[in-house]
Protein backbone atom coordinates (compact mmCIF):
# COMPACT_ATOMS: atom_id res chain seq x y z
CA UNK A 1 0.00 0.00 0.00
CA UNK A 2 1.38 3.42 -0.96
CA UNK A 3 2.36 5.64 1.96
CA UNK A 4 4.22 8.58 0.36
CA UNK A 5 3.55 11.04 -2.47
CA UNK A 6 6.30 9.30 -4.47
CA UNK A 7 4.49 5.97 -4.72
CA UNK A 8 0.89 7.13 -4.25
CA UNK A 9 -1.47 6.30 -7.11
CA UNK A 10 -3.08 9.70 -6.46
CA UNK A 11 -0.03 11.93 -6.15
CA UNK A 12 2.98 10.19 -7.71
CA UNK A 13 2.75 12.02 -11.06
CA UNK A 14 2.60 15.33 -9.20
CA UNK A 15 5.90 14.60 -7.42
CA UNK A 16 7.70 12.59 -10.10
CA UNK A 17 7.36 11.28 -13.64
CA UNK A 18 6.91 7.72 -14.92
CA UNK A 19 10.20 7.91 -16.79
CA UNK A 20 12.18 8.91 -13.70
CA UNK A 21 10.39 6.39 -11.49
CA UNK A 22 11.44 3.66 -13.92
CA UNK A 23 15.09 4.71 -13.46
CA UNK A 24 14.91 4.53 -9.66
CA UNK A 25 12.56 1.57 -9.22
CA UNK A 26 13.60 -1.54 -7.28
CA UNK A 27 13.76 -3.48 -10.53
CA UNK A 28 16.00 -0.90 -12.17
CA UNK A 29 18.28 -0.76 -9.13
CA UNK A 30 18.76 -4.51 -9.02
CA UNK A 31 19.41 -4.59 -12.75
CA UNK A 32 22.08 -1.90 -12.33
CA UNK A 33 23.63 -3.97 -9.52
CA UNK A 34 23.75 -6.94 -11.89
CA UNK A 35 25.22 -4.68 -14.58
CA UNK A 36 27.94 -3.70 -12.12
CA UNK A 37 28.71 -7.30 -11.17
CA UNK A 38 28.90 -8.50 -14.79
CA UNK A 39 30.98 -5.49 -15.89
CA UNK A 40 33.39 -6.13 -13.02
CA UNK A 41 33.79 -9.74 -14.13
CA UNK A 42 34.55 -8.67 -17.71
CA UNK A 43 37.06 -6.10 -16.50
CA UNK A 44 38.79 -8.63 -14.27
CA UNK A 45 38.99 -11.13 -17.12
CA UNK A 46 40.64 -8.50 -19.31
CA UNK A 47 43.11 -7.81 -16.49
CA UNK A 48 43.85 -11.52 -16.14
CA UNK A 49 42.38 -11.82 -12.68
CA UNK A 50 39.67 -14.34 -13.51
CA UNK A 51 39.17 -16.76 -16.43
CA UNK A 52 37.55 -15.27 -19.54
CA UNK A 53 35.07 -18.13 -19.66
CA UNK A 54 33.91 -17.24 -16.14
CA UNK A 55 33.29 -13.65 -17.17
CA UNK A 56 31.35 -14.81 -20.22
CA UNK A 57 29.20 -17.15 -18.18
CA UNK A 58 28.54 -14.55 -15.48
CA UNK A 59 27.44 -12.06 -18.14
CA UNK A 60 25.31 -14.66 -19.90
CA UNK A 61 23.57 -16.23 -16.91
CA UNK A 62 23.09 -13.36 -14.46
CA UNK A 63 19.39 -12.73 -15.03
CA UNK A 64 17.08 -10.43 -13.09
CA UNK A 65 14.11 -12.43 -14.31
CA UNK A 66 15.31 -15.49 -12.40
CA UNK A 67 15.68 -13.76 -9.05
CA UNK A 68 13.49 -14.85 -6.15
CA UNK A 69 12.51 -11.32 -5.12
CA UNK A 70 10.70 -12.34 -1.93
CA UNK A 71 13.73 -14.30 -0.77
CA UNK A 72 15.91 -11.29 -1.69
CA UNK A 73 13.70 -8.92 0.27
CA UNK A 74 13.69 -11.16 3.34
CA UNK A 75 17.46 -11.68 3.33
CA UNK A 76 18.14 -7.98 2.66
CA UNK A 77 16.19 -7.09 5.78
CA UNK A 78 18.36 -9.53 7.77
CA UNK A 79 21.71 -8.49 6.28
CA UNK A 80 20.94 -4.78 6.04
CA UNK A 81 22.05 -4.55 2.39
CA UNK A 82 20.88 -6.35 -0.78
CA UNK A 83 24.25 -7.28 -2.30
CA UNK A 84 25.15 -10.42 -0.32
CA UNK A 85 21.71 -11.97 -0.94
CA UNK A 86 21.90 -10.89 -4.60
CA UNK A 87 25.36 -12.37 -5.08
CA UNK A 88 24.18 -15.67 -3.59
CA UNK A 89 21.36 -15.96 -6.11
CA UNK A 90 23.42 -14.89 -9.10
CA UNK A 91 26.19 -17.29 -8.13
CA UNK A 92 23.64 -20.09 -8.17
CA UNK A 93 22.56 -19.05 -11.68
CA UNK A 94 26.14 -19.04 -12.99
CA UNK A 95 27.27 -22.49 -11.91
CA UNK A 96 31.05 -22.90 -11.55
CA UNK A 97 31.59 -19.36 -12.88
CA UNK A 98 29.71 -18.09 -9.84
CA UNK A 99 32.84 -18.72 -7.79
CA UNK A 100 34.44 -15.72 -9.55
CA UNK A 101 31.50 -13.38 -9.05
CA UNK A 102 32.07 -10.27 -6.88
CA UNK A 103 35.86 -10.97 -6.95
CA UNK A 104 37.64 -8.57 -4.58
CA UNK A 105 34.61 -6.33 -4.30
CA UNK A 106 32.65 -5.13 -1.32
CA UNK A 107 28.95 -4.39 -1.00
CA UNK A 108 29.42 -0.64 -1.27
CA UNK A 109 31.39 -0.99 -4.51
CA UNK A 110 28.37 -2.52 -6.22
CA UNK A 111 25.73 -0.35 -4.59
CA UNK A 112 27.60 2.90 -5.29
CA UNK A 113 28.27 1.90 -8.88
CA UNK A 114 24.62 0.95 -9.40
CA UNK A 115 23.56 4.30 -7.94
CA UNK A 116 25.91 6.12 -10.30
CA UNK A 117 24.46 4.25 -13.27
CA UNK A 118 21.01 5.37 -12.14
CA UNK A 119 22.23 8.93 -11.69
CA UNK A 120 23.69 8.91 -15.19
CA UNK A 121 20.28 7.98 -16.58
CA UNK A 122 18.58 10.49 -14.30
CA UNK A 123 20.87 13.33 -15.38
CA UNK A 124 20.17 12.52 -19.04
CA UNK A 125 16.42 12.84 -18.39
CA UNK A 126 16.87 16.10 -16.48
CA UNK A 127 19.03 17.52 -19.28
CA UNK A 128 16.38 16.66 -21.86
CA UNK A 129 13.61 18.20 -19.77
CA UNK A 130 15.69 21.28 -19.02
CA UNK A 131 16.31 21.83 -22.73
CA UNK A 132 12.54 21.74 -23.31
CA UNK A 133 11.89 24.32 -20.60
CA UNK A 134 14.69 26.55 -21.89
CA UNK A 135 13.20 26.40 -25.37
CA UNK A 136 9.82 27.50 -24.01
CA UNK A 137 11.46 30.40 -22.17
CA UNK A 138 13.43 31.46 -25.23
CA UNK A 139 10.16 31.75 -27.12
CA UNK A 140 8.58 33.85 -24.36
CA UNK A 141 11.65 36.07 -24.04
CA UNK A 142 11.73 36.91 -27.73
CA UNK A 143 7.97 37.14 -28.27
CA UNK A 144 7.52 39.52 -25.35
CA UNK A 145 10.82 41.41 -25.57
CA UNK A 146 8.83 44.64 -26.08
CA UNK A 147 5.77 43.82 -23.92
CA UNK A 148 5.96 46.56 -21.28
CA UNK A 149 5.13 45.64 -17.70
CA UNK A 150 5.81 46.93 -14.24
CA UNK A 151 9.15 46.05 -12.74
CA UNK A 152 8.63 45.42 -9.06
CA UNK A 153 11.08 45.64 -6.19
CA UNK A 154 9.90 44.89 -2.64
CA UNK A 155 6.53 44.19 -4.34
CA UNK A 156 6.26 47.88 -5.27
CA UNK A 157 6.36 49.42 -8.75
CA UNK A 158 9.98 50.33 -9.39
CA UNK A 159 10.76 50.90 -13.09
CA UNK A 160 9.16 49.62 -16.26
CA UNK A 161 10.60 46.41 -17.71
CA UNK A 162 9.30 44.01 -20.33
CA UNK A 163 7.80 40.61 -19.77
CA UNK A 164 10.37 39.23 -22.19
CA UNK A 165 13.10 40.64 -19.96
CA UNK A 166 11.59 38.86 -16.96
CA UNK A 167 11.38 35.58 -18.88
CA UNK A 168 14.98 36.04 -20.05
CA UNK A 169 16.14 36.43 -16.46
CA UNK A 170 14.42 33.12 -15.66
CA UNK A 171 16.07 31.58 -18.71
CA UNK A 172 19.55 32.86 -17.84
CA UNK A 173 19.55 30.89 -14.59
CA UNK A 174 18.45 27.71 -16.36
CA UNK A 175 21.16 28.19 -18.98
CA UNK A 176 23.74 28.23 -16.20
CA UNK A 177 22.19 25.13 -14.67
CA UNK A 178 22.62 23.36 -18.03
CA UNK A 179 26.33 24.23 -17.89
CA UNK A 180 26.57 22.99 -14.33
CA UNK A 181 24.91 19.70 -15.23
CA UNK A 182 27.40 19.08 -18.03
CA UNK A 183 30.29 19.84 -15.68
CA UNK A 184 28.87 17.82 -12.79
CA UNK A 185 28.20 14.64 -14.75
CA UNK A 186 31.77 14.63 -16.07
CA UNK A 187 33.11 15.06 -12.54
CA UNK A 188 30.68 13.19 -10.29
CA UNK A 189 29.61 10.07 -12.19
CA UNK A 190 32.37 7.74 -10.96
CA UNK A 191 32.72 3.99 -10.75
CA UNK A 192 33.32 2.58 -7.27
CA UNK A 193 35.79 -0.25 -6.67
CA UNK A 194 37.98 -0.34 -3.59
CA UNK A 195 37.31 -3.56 -1.74
CA UNK A 196 36.83 -3.91 1.98
CA UNK A 197 38.64 -0.75 3.13
CA UNK A 198 39.20 0.94 -0.22
CA UNK A 199 42.77 -0.27 -0.87
CA UNK A 200 42.06 -3.11 -3.36
CA UNK A 201 44.45 -5.25 -1.33
CA UNK A 202 42.61 -8.45 -2.26
CA UNK A 203 43.64 -8.09 -5.91
CA UNK A 204 47.35 -8.38 -5.16
CA UNK A 205 49.49 -6.36 -7.60
CA UNK A 206 48.65 -2.65 -7.09
CA UNK A 207 49.17 -1.67 -10.74
CA UNK A 208 46.89 -4.42 -11.98
CA UNK A 209 44.33 -3.49 -9.33
CA UNK A 210 44.15 0.08 -10.62
CA UNK A 211 44.06 -1.12 -14.22
CA UNK A 212 41.12 -3.34 -13.28
CA UNK A 213 39.26 -0.37 -11.85
CA UNK A 214 39.88 1.57 -15.06
CA UNK A 215 38.61 -1.31 -17.17
CA UNK A 216 35.56 -1.53 -14.88
CA UNK A 217 34.84 2.16 -15.43
CA UNK A 218 35.26 1.80 -19.18
CA UNK A 219 32.82 -1.11 -19.27
CA UNK A 220 30.13 1.07 -17.71
CA UNK A 221 30.92 4.44 -19.23
CA UNK A 222 31.70 5.97 -15.85
CA UNK A 223 34.69 8.01 -14.73
CA UNK A 224 37.66 6.19 -13.20
CA UNK A 225 38.39 8.07 -9.95
CA UNK A 226 41.88 8.72 -8.67
CA UNK A 227 41.09 6.96 -5.40
CA UNK A 228 38.28 5.07 -3.70
CA UNK A 229 35.39 7.35 -2.66
CA UNK A 230 33.58 5.12 -0.14
CA UNK A 231 33.61 7.97 2.38
CA UNK A 232 34.10 10.96 0.05
CA UNK A 233 30.50 11.64 -0.94
CA UNK A 234 30.97 15.02 -2.58
CA UNK A 235 30.00 13.71 -6.01
CA UNK A 236 26.52 12.61 -5.02
CA UNK A 237 26.17 15.69 -2.85
CA UNK A 238 27.03 17.86 -5.85
CA UNK A 239 24.34 16.21 -7.97
CA UNK A 240 21.63 16.53 -5.32
CA UNK A 241 22.63 20.11 -4.50
CA UNK A 242 22.54 20.99 -8.18
CA UNK A 243 19.04 19.55 -8.48
CA UNK A 244 18.00 21.62 -5.46
CA UNK A 245 19.55 24.72 -7.07
CA UNK A 246 17.64 23.99 -10.26
CA UNK A 247 14.48 23.47 -8.23
CA UNK A 248 15.00 26.85 -6.59
CA UNK A 249 15.20 28.57 -9.97
CA UNK A 250 12.03 26.81 -11.09
CA UNK A 251 10.41 27.79 -7.79
CA UNK A 252 11.27 31.44 -8.47
CA UNK A 253 9.51 31.19 -11.85
CA UNK A 254 6.53 29.58 -10.12
CA UNK A 255 6.36 32.32 -7.49
CA UNK A 256 6.39 35.07 -10.13
CA UNK A 257 3.71 33.33 -12.19
CA UNK A 258 1.50 32.68 -9.17
CA UNK A 259 1.65 36.35 -8.18
CA UNK A 260 1.06 37.59 -11.74
CA UNK A 261 -1.90 35.21 -11.99
CA UNK A 262 -3.52 36.60 -8.82
CA UNK A 263 -6.85 38.33 -9.41
CA UNK A 264 -5.41 41.71 -8.45
CA UNK A 265 -2.67 41.34 -11.09
CA UNK A 266 -4.33 39.25 -13.78
CA UNK A 267 -1.31 39.51 -16.06
CA UNK A 268 -0.85 35.82 -16.87
CA UNK A 269 -2.77 32.58 -16.56
CA UNK A 270 -1.67 28.97 -16.69
CA UNK A 271 -2.89 26.90 -19.67
CA UNK A 272 -6.60 26.15 -19.58
CA UNK A 273 -7.51 22.50 -19.15
CA UNK A 274 -11.12 21.73 -18.18
CA UNK A 275 -11.28 21.11 -14.45
CA UNK A 276 -7.61 21.92 -13.76
CA UNK A 277 -7.21 24.16 -10.74
CA UNK A 278 -10.93 24.04 -9.99
CA UNK A 279 -12.38 24.58 -6.53
CA UNK A 280 -14.91 22.26 -4.90
CA UNK A 281 -16.94 25.26 -3.72
CA UNK A 282 -15.95 28.31 -5.83
CA UNK A 283 -16.79 27.76 -9.51
CA UNK A 284 -14.87 30.85 -10.63
CA UNK A 285 -11.52 29.59 -9.37
CA UNK A 286 -8.64 28.74 -11.73
CA UNK A 287 -5.75 27.95 -9.45
CA UNK A 288 -2.14 27.90 -10.77
CA UNK A 289 -1.60 24.21 -10.08
CA UNK A 290 1.63 23.70 -12.04
CA UNK A 291 3.26 26.66 -10.33
CA UNK A 292 2.12 25.41 -6.94
CA UNK A 293 3.70 22.00 -7.59
CA UNK A 294 6.93 23.60 -8.81
CA UNK A 295 7.04 25.75 -5.69
CA UNK A 296 6.45 22.74 -3.43
CA UNK A 297 9.14 20.72 -5.23
CA UNK A 298 11.65 23.52 -4.70
CA UNK A 299 11.10 23.40 -0.95
CA UNK A 300 11.26 19.60 -0.84
CA UNK A 301 14.48 19.59 -2.89
CA UNK A 302 16.06 21.98 -0.41
CA UNK A 303 15.38 19.44 2.35
CA UNK A 304 17.05 16.66 0.34
CA UNK A 305 20.09 18.84 -0.28
CA UNK A 306 20.40 19.44 3.45
CA UNK A 307 20.08 15.69 4.03
CA UNK A 308 22.87 15.02 1.55
CA UNK A 309 25.13 17.53 3.27
CA UNK A 310 24.62 15.51 6.46
CA UNK A 311 25.42 12.37 4.47
CA UNK A 312 28.88 13.67 3.52
CA UNK A 313 30.17 13.24 7.08
CA UNK A 314 31.40 9.63 7.19
CA UNK A 315 33.70 8.16 9.77
CA UNK A 316 37.12 6.80 8.75
CA UNK A 317 37.14 4.38 5.77
CA UNK A 318 33.55 3.05 5.99
CA UNK A 319 30.64 4.81 7.60
CA UNK A 320 28.26 3.76 10.35
CA UNK A 321 25.02 5.24 9.05
CA UNK A 322 25.32 8.38 6.89
CA UNK A 323 25.38 6.27 3.72
CA UNK A 324 21.77 5.22 4.34
CA UNK A 325 20.58 8.82 4.03
CA UNK A 326 21.48 8.75 0.34
CA UNK A 327 19.04 5.93 -0.34
CA UNK A 328 16.24 8.42 0.29
CA UNK A 329 17.80 11.72 -0.80
CA UNK A 330 19.14 10.71 -4.21
CA UNK A 331 16.11 9.10 -5.87
CA UNK A 332 13.66 11.55 -4.32
CA UNK A 333 15.71 14.50 -5.59
CA UNK A 334 15.65 13.20 -9.13
CA UNK A 335 11.90 12.54 -8.91
CA UNK A 336 11.19 16.04 -7.61
CA UNK A 337 13.40 17.71 -10.20
CA UNK A 338 11.76 15.75 -13.02
CA UNK A 339 8.31 16.67 -11.73
CA UNK A 340 9.15 20.38 -11.45
CA UNK A 341 10.60 20.45 -14.96
CA UNK A 342 7.57 18.61 -16.35
CA UNK A 343 5.19 21.10 -14.74
CA UNK A 344 7.31 24.05 -15.90
CA UNK A 345 7.30 22.85 -19.48
CA UNK A 346 3.52 22.41 -19.48
CA UNK A 347 2.89 25.76 -17.84
CA UNK A 348 5.32 27.88 -19.86
CA UNK A 349 4.40 26.47 -23.26
CA UNK A 350 0.75 27.32 -22.71
CA UNK A 351 1.16 30.45 -20.57
CA UNK A 352 -1.47 33.07 -21.41
CA UNK A 353 0.04 36.56 -21.29
CA UNK A 354 -2.32 39.56 -21.05
CA UNK A 355 -0.28 42.48 -22.39
CA UNK A 356 -3.18 44.92 -22.03
CA UNK A 357 -3.61 44.07 -18.35
CA UNK A 358 0.12 44.52 -17.85
CA UNK A 359 -0.13 48.00 -19.32
CA UNK A 360 -3.16 48.89 -17.18
CA UNK A 361 -1.31 47.73 -14.07
CA UNK A 362 1.68 49.76 -15.18
CA UNK A 363 -0.53 52.88 -15.26
CA UNK A 364 -2.02 52.29 -11.81
CA UNK A 365 0.45 54.66 -10.18
CA UNK A 366 -0.23 57.46 -12.63
CA UNK A 367 3.25 57.52 -14.13
CA UNK A 368 5.15 57.40 -10.84
CA UNK A 369 7.02 54.36 -12.17
CA UNK A 370 8.98 56.65 -14.52
CA UNK A 371 9.90 59.25 -11.90
CA UNK A 372 13.56 58.31 -12.37
CA UNK A 373 13.27 59.01 -16.11
CA UNK A 374 11.98 62.53 -15.44
CA UNK A 375 14.71 63.10 -12.87
CA UNK A 376 17.43 62.04 -15.30
CA UNK A 377 15.84 64.19 -18.03
CA UNK A 378 16.02 67.25 -15.81
CA UNK A 379 19.43 66.50 -14.32
CA UNK A 380 21.53 67.93 -17.19
CA UNK A 381 19.77 71.28 -16.78
CA UNK A 382 19.43 71.68 -13.00
CA UNK A 383 21.74 69.02 -11.55
CA UNK A 384 20.89 65.56 -10.37
CA UNK A 385 20.20 66.33 -6.70
CA UNK A 386 18.01 69.32 -7.44
CA UNK A 387 16.17 67.30 -10.07
CA UNK A 388 15.65 64.54 -7.49
CA UNK A 389 14.12 66.98 -5.02
CA UNK A 390 11.80 68.56 -7.61
CA UNK A 391 10.53 65.20 -8.85
CA UNK A 392 10.26 63.85 -5.30
CA UNK A 393 7.95 66.73 -4.37
CA UNK A 394 5.93 66.19 -7.54
CA UNK A 395 5.53 62.48 -6.70
CA UNK A 396 4.32 63.32 -3.21
CA UNK A 397 1.78 65.76 -4.58
CA UNK A 398 0.57 63.24 -7.15
CA UNK A 399 0.14 60.52 -4.51
CA UNK A 400 -1.62 62.77 -1.98
CA UNK A 401 -4.04 64.21 -4.54
CA UNK A 402 -4.64 61.17 -6.71
CA UNK A 403 -3.22 62.84 -9.81
CA UNK A 404 -0.88 61.66 -12.54
CA UNK A 405 2.76 62.56 -12.39
CA UNK A 406 2.51 64.22 -15.81
CA UNK A 407 -0.30 66.54 -14.66
CA UNK A 408 1.65 67.64 -11.60
CA UNK A 409 4.92 68.09 -13.48
CA UNK A 410 3.43 70.22 -16.25
CA UNK A 411 2.29 72.75 -13.62
CA UNK A 412 5.84 73.14 -12.28
CA UNK A 413 7.40 76.33 -13.62
CA UNK A 414 10.98 75.00 -13.38
CA UNK A 415 10.08 71.98 -15.46
CA UNK A 416 8.05 73.95 -18.03
CA UNK A 417 11.02 76.25 -18.50
CA UNK A 418 13.32 73.37 -19.39
CA UNK A 419 11.09 70.73 -20.99
CA UNK A 420 8.55 71.13 -23.75
CA UNK A 421 5.24 69.31 -23.37
CA UNK A 422 6.22 66.67 -25.94
CA UNK A 423 9.45 65.98 -24.03
CA UNK A 424 7.57 65.70 -20.77
CA UNK A 425 5.02 63.30 -22.27
CA UNK A 426 7.85 61.20 -23.68
CA UNK A 427 9.63 61.09 -20.33
CA UNK A 428 6.46 60.00 -18.51
CA UNK A 429 5.69 57.20 -20.98
CA UNK A 430 6.97 53.94 -19.43
CA UNK A 431 7.59 52.44 -22.88
CA UNK A 432 10.33 55.01 -23.41
CA UNK A 433 12.31 54.10 -20.31
CA UNK A 434 13.19 50.44 -20.75
CA UNK A 435 16.95 50.72 -20.95
CA UNK A 436 18.47 47.59 -22.47
CA UNK A 437 15.62 45.33 -21.32
CA UNK A 438 14.45 44.36 -24.82
CA UNK A 439 17.99 43.94 -26.14
CA UNK A 440 18.97 41.70 -23.23
CA UNK A 441 15.80 39.66 -23.65
CA UNK A 442 16.59 39.05 -27.32
CA UNK A 443 20.22 38.25 -26.63
CA UNK A 444 19.38 35.69 -23.95
CA UNK A 445 16.59 34.36 -26.17
CA UNK A 446 19.14 33.81 -28.93
CA UNK A 447 17.66 36.24 -31.45
CA UNK A 448 20.74 38.46 -31.61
Amino acid sequence: MATTVFDSALFRDMFGTPEMRDVFSDEAYLKRCIDAETALARAQAKAGLIPEVAARDITAYADFGKLDLERLRHETEIVGYPILPLVKQISEMCGDAGGYLHWGATTQDIMDTATMLQCAQGVAIVEKQLDEVRAALRELAVKHADTVTAGRTHLQHALPVTFGFRAAVWLSALNRHAERLAQAKARALMVEFGGAAGTLASLGDPERALETRKLFADELGLRDPEITWHVARDGLCELVSLLANLGGSLGKIALDVMMMAASEFGEVAEPFVPGRGASSTMPQKRNPISSELMFAAAKMLRERAALMLDATMHDFERATGPWHLEWSAVPESFLLAASALHQANFMLRGLQVDAERMRRNLDLTGGLIVAEAVMMGLAPAIGRQHAHDVVYDACRTAIENGRTLYDVLKENAQIRARLEDAQLRSLTDPANYLGAAALMARKVGGQC
